[in-house]
């Protein structure tokens, strides 16, 4: 169960890991929400009888979403803000994750996601190490499982999604960012699946989202070597869209991430979306089965508002309105 309180636009996470897999139910209580999944009672870590009474969980916030507003309004940032462990995946952090991509996935209002980090000079150190030596190898393979599900979760979601590297980005730190449409990262960013120093390899979906990004024989190199590079060497093996020098605020990798997320924006968002799944399911078919993916997504858009308002303003010589529909 876990509680979301409201502050701005921004969306809080306070209560227990997420255990259950199908997707919650959301309650609004007392000015917050209240996320539970199917099989579980509501109450218990939220409030209590009374206001004077009230209990709220201990967990502390380890990701956020925020909704952008004015010119960028539907872009959703999600934030990643486990400061003290310079955003380890740990049990909490990957929960709250899990949970936030529940519900980004079911919200069609959404047209871009950009995954961001507010610590400074760190995307993603990687895997909580200190608290993996704690776990069995059973809870280990567990969590693991659940760490991979997560990044299906994030490569599955509907909308495009960027991940902003302005600091380090190794092992399931990459892995995440992989796991992205696209990537921006500041030159000054280090980035690599360090995991076969650890003794283990990419578990989370390196080892397979690498190759498909830079090629087999790159990736390869770079995974049995588990050696880090920078964001110019990573744009120019094809890891990241868009790299830049880093600004005196630490943001830059993020800047360019807003500037890549507002031009999708103004493009129509069901044809966007249809363009992701047809090339996110074409590229693992051979070429016949994915021309009848394209087939079949390009048929979708045909009954749509935004299709005709695309041809209207065409004819009209006028910026297209598309709403969605």
């Amino acid at each position: 169960m876990t509680l979301l309180c409201s502050s701005a636009r921004t969306w809080r996470w306070l209560g227990l890991p997420h255990t259950h897999s199908r997707p919650p139910f959301v309650i609004l209580r007392d000015g917050g929400l209240l996320v539970a999944g199917p099989e579980r009672a509501l109450g218990g870590y939220s409030y209590a009888h009374s206001r004077e009474h009230r209990t709220e969980a201990t967990v502390a916030v380890e990701v956020e979403m925020k909704r952008l507003e004015g010119e960028n309004h539907g872009i959703v940032e999600v934030l990643l803000c486990r400061h003290h462990r310079r955003n380890a995946l740990g049990h909490v952090f990957v929960s709250q994750m899990r949970e936030l991509m529940s519900i980004l996935s079911r919200d069609s209002s959404v047209r871009v996601v950009v995954f961001r980090s507010l610590v400074p000079k760190v995307f993603c150190a990687g895997a909580d190490l200190k608290e993996r030596s704690l776990m069995s190898n059973a809870e280990t393979e567990l969590f693991v499982q659940d760490l991979r599900s997560l990044m299906t979760q994030i490569a599955s979601l509907p909308m495009p999604t960027i991940a902003a590297m302005d600091g380090v980005a190794l092992g399931g730190g990459l892995e995440l960012a992989l796991a992205c449409d696209l990537r921006t990262a500041a030159y000054s960013a280090q980035m690599g699946l360090v995991e076969t120093k650890r003794g283990l390899l990419p578990g989370a979906g390196g080892s397979q989202r690498l190759p498909r990004i830079i090629g087999i024989t790159l990736a390869k190199e770079l995974i049995f070597t588990g050696r880090s590079v920078g964001g110019q060497t990573a744009l120019e093996m094809g890891l990241v869209n868009r790299a830049v020098e880093q600004n005196q605020t630490g943001d830059a990798a993020y800047r360019e991430a807003l500037s890549l997320a507002r031009e999708i924006l103004p493009q129509a968002p069901i044809a966007v979306r249809m363009a992701k799944e047809a090339m996110d399911m074409g590229f693992e078919v051979d070429i016949t089965s994915a021309m009848a993916i394209e087939r079949m997504c390009y048929a979708r858009l045909i009954p749509t508002r935004d299709r005709q308002e695309g041809l209207a303003a065409f004819l009209e010589k006028r910026p297209p309105r598309y709403t969605g529909e």
